[in-house]
């Protein structure tokens, strides 16, 4: 019996992914149409005996969170709860707080998953090398292929060429140590929390030490906050406990809204393989298609529209005469008025962009002529100006006819009525 836990983070993360994080919960962020976290979730249904999926996090339970967990279950029919820490306790210290609901039935193995990872998500092909690499109790992380710069942003594997051991792991190191890089990805067995508990004791250990200095700290806090890369893996690795699975497969991080787009398009390809019934195509006087696009049924599209490709339109969306839609995703209830032109952008939940207007863009996408590279989380600033991004216009945003927005991001509930560019618009 297997089960997996997919780790939510809580709404004090998620500042890059501002103003949309505002609105949802950032795992529950529409990606080629569905929640984030559905990706992971059909993943982790298509494997046998998986018994149930735990989502860990300190989001505070909401409807959204609780509607979509009842609907995912209907759907995929696998069992997922959510479990909420009392504080944000790291990637291992929340695994080890809820590890007697983890252990419950006794599972021989579980996945360990990051949110905000876009991912092929090769779960049988790492059971399948866990059986064939070291023993039954070793450790699995899905690793994937960086170019040398980037590679600094990410954990760093140094792996036994022959075994797939994992010899040495820093997390964001200084210099160049490797460019194999950790996917936030992992098949763990109950013997991780045997490593986990030592660390905890050491943590425990070290604040009664410190306790009579520091009487305003939460010790009990402080002792359970846990990060599997930086206290566990680092610990792990050269005692052929832990191993490396590579992926070719696609993978990246969703760190910013930018990311979510670029995301966006890499699932839409996927629905080629997975779920063909998600990509809309051309119907006898009907819109036109060009590409990948998902369209919500509820959508209501004018045929003389242009849409693709790498497009997503959410639920009760209108888009009128003449529009065209590239690269970008048009969340529920939104408005493109007659002649708008949406141009790698999001588009906010109920928002309207006016007649003939441009909402445009700068994509943040990999290198294409390297076949290693990643996206970039870009900062905010670049030399006290605002680095070209993708524009995101906030919830319920009216922009204008006949002005163009450009590289900028609307926060929520604004009523524009000029043309911005480079900005920030508060």
């Amino acid at each position: 019996m297997l089960k997996a836990v997919i780790l939510i983070g809580g709404p004090q993360k998620g500042t890059r992914f501002r103003p949309l994080s505002f609105e949802v919960p950032k795992p529950l962020f529409p990606v080629a149409g569905v929640p984030m976290l559905q990706h992971h979730i059909e993943a982790c249904s298509k494997i046998p005996n998986m018994k149930e999926v735990l989502l860990i996090g300190f989001y505070q339970p909401n409807e959204e969170l609780n509607r979509f967990i009842s609907s995912v279950q209907q759907d995929l029919k696998v069992s997922v709860r959510y479990l909420q820490e009392y504080a944000a306790l790291g990637t291992g210290g929340g695994i080890y707080h809820f590890r007697d609901q983890i252990l419950s039935g006794s599972p021989e193995a579980f996945f360990v998953m990051n949110a905000d990872v876009c991912s092929e998500f090769p779960l049988q092909d790492m059971l399948n090398f866990q059986k064939e690499h070291g023993d039954a109790h070793s450790f699995i992380i899905l690793g994937t292929t960086a170019n040398r710069t980037q590679s600094l942003n990410y954990g760093c594997i140094v792996e036994n060429d022959q075994t797939s051991e994992v010899l040495h792991y820093v997390e964001k190191p200084g210099t160049f140590v490797s460019d194999v890089i950790n996917c936030g990805i992992y098949l763990f067995t109950p013997d991780i929390f045997e490593h986990i508990g030592a660390v905890f004791q050491k943590n425990q250990k070290e604040l009664m030490y410190s306790y009579d200095r520091d009487e305003q700290s939460n010790g009990w806090l402080r002792a359970e906050v846990i990060r599997l890369e930086q206290d566990i893996f680092t610990t792990l690795a050269g005692q052929g406990k832990l191993y490396v699975h590579k992926t070719d497969h696609f993978w990246s991080q969703i760190k910013s809204a930018g990311s979510a787009i670029y995301a966006s398009r890499l699932y839409l390809n996927q629905y080629h393989k997975t779920h063909p019934e998600r990509l809309a195509t051309r119907r006898d006087g009907g819109a036109e298609i060009r590409g990948n696009v998902y369209i919500h049924p509820t959508a209501n599209i004018d045929p003389t529209a242009v849409l693709g490709p790498n497009v997503s339109i959410g639920t009760g969306v209108t888009i009128g005469a003449g529009v065209r839609v590239r690269e970008s995703i048009v969340l529920h209830g939104a408005t493109l008025q007659d002649h708008s032109c949406v141009l790698n952008s999001i588009v906010g939940w109920d928002s309207t962009v006016g007649k003939w207007s441009r909402v445009e863009g700068t994509p943040s996408d990999p290198n294409p002529n390297d076949p290693y590279a990643k996206i970039d989380s870009e900062t905010l600033f670049r030399d006290g100006k605002l680095t070209p991004s993708i524009t995101i216009l906030g919830c319920d945003v009216t922009i204008p006819s006949e002005v163009i927005i450009l590289n900028s991001i609307v926060l929520p509930h604004k009523d524009l009525n000029r043309s911005f560019k480079n900005q920030i618009i508060l």
